[in-house]
């Protein structure tokens, strides 16, 4: 059995212009100074530039031992925003033009083949970082038809998820090049937003031994979905944890839809760890009980709490949840022994 790595801290909501969260070496030693071992660093131009992780393992020692200075690990990279442009519905375009930089936006092609290139170089980055595993978000083209009014016509999800594939087969090649796994977030607004969604995907792309899951239970209560019995079916695929809240409230006035509400009005809304509904008591078992070996990494998105406030109680409960599992049974102390002569006698025979 293998004990949870942690606490880590997603530092993408974290960046600011002012210290000390202007710069990767002054936001590691924040974290490492709230009591966290570990950072996910989203692939921002801020805090790394991953042409160059891609191309020079100098940089990327470089990088670690600054990490290291810090008193603070590498978790993994993530590549959301770039992994959401490989596949935008046209009714999206203009929203999600603001993910690419200035000189893409308005062209979707060249925004789509700046998104695939960042998704190679991350593979490649990641490897010289040593690491094991990449966050990401699979983009959604059928997103716009996930409620099934007006009818759909027949093969159109077949046919979402069939280009899904082609867009993202290439780039799971590299990642499996590259020994790494491509974490994709269950996630609302991506074409892989639940259990089924996911099954669908991973037929789509042959089975891909590089495509895995990135598991956040609070995008789960939002939907009403059971997430232990996720990590029952699918734990073999799980790479990424991202411990985040939630709470589900529902009244007369709304419920999963959210009724076009801000996200302190929605019944569904994301709060910081231990302020929603999410059995994380539970969560850290199951991961216990399937050997998951990657990171505990906080996410802050609370509708409430001030993102300071969040980290810093985070931590602490991340490190309470972790389970350090135990190398012998607890009934050891009663073993009998055995071989097979002995145990023939015990059955009569």
């Amino acid at each position: 059995m293998k004990t949870i790595k942690g606490p880590a801290v997603f530092l993408a909501q974290f960046i600011k212009d002012e210290p000390p969260f202007d710069t990767l070496d002054n936001l590691a030693c924040w974290a490492s100074g709230l009591g966290y071992s570990g950072v996910q660093i989203p692939c921002d131009p801020r805090l790394i530039d991953l042409a160059t992780a891609a191309q020079s393992s100098d940089y990327c020692d470089d990088l670690r031992a600054r990490l290291a200075d810090a008193g603070v690990e590498l978790s993994e990279l993530s590549s959301h925003l770039q992994g959401q442009l490989v596949a935008v519905h046209p009714a999206y375009d203009i929203l999600f033009d603001g993910f690419a930089p200035p000189q893409y936006r308005g062209d979707p092609a060249a925004r789509l083949s700046w998104a695939t290139d960042q998704l190679k170089l991350a593979a490649k980055a990641s490897a010289n970082l040593g690491l094991s595993a990449h966050a990401t978000f699979s983009g959604a083209l059928a997103w716009p038809y996930v409620y099934p009014w007006p009818q759909r016509p027949a093969g159109l999800i077949d046919e979402a998820f069939r280009e899904l594939a082609r867009r993202w087969t290439p780039i799971l090649d590299a990642f499996g090049e590259a020994g790494i796994e491509c974490a994709f977030e269950v996630h609302p607004g991506e074409d892989v937003h639940d259990g089924a969604s996911w099954e669908r995907f991973l037929d789509a792309v042959g089975e891909h031994p590089a495509a895995r899951i990135l598991f956040d239970p609070s995008h789960f209560v939002l939907q009403q979905l059971d997430y232990l019995d996720f990590i029952d079916r699918y734990h073999d695929r799980i790479a990424c944890f991202h411990v985040k809240d939630a709470e589900f409230r529902p009244n007369g006035r709304s419920g999963v839809y959210g009724g076009y509400q801000d996200w302190s009005d929605r019944a569904g809304r994301f709060r910081s760890l231990g302020d929603g509904q999410v059995d994380f008591g539970a969560i850290f078992s199951k991961m216990a009980q399937y050997d998951f070996a990657g990171w505990a990494v906080l996410e802050w998105e609370c509708a409430f709490k001030h993102p300071e406030d969040s980290a810093l109680e985070g931590a602490e409960f991340i490190r309470r949840h972790i389970i350090r599992v135990t190398s012998t049974a607890f009934d050891d102390f009663a073993a009998a022994g055995g071989d097979d002569l002995k145990n023939r006698r015990i059955l009569g025979l």
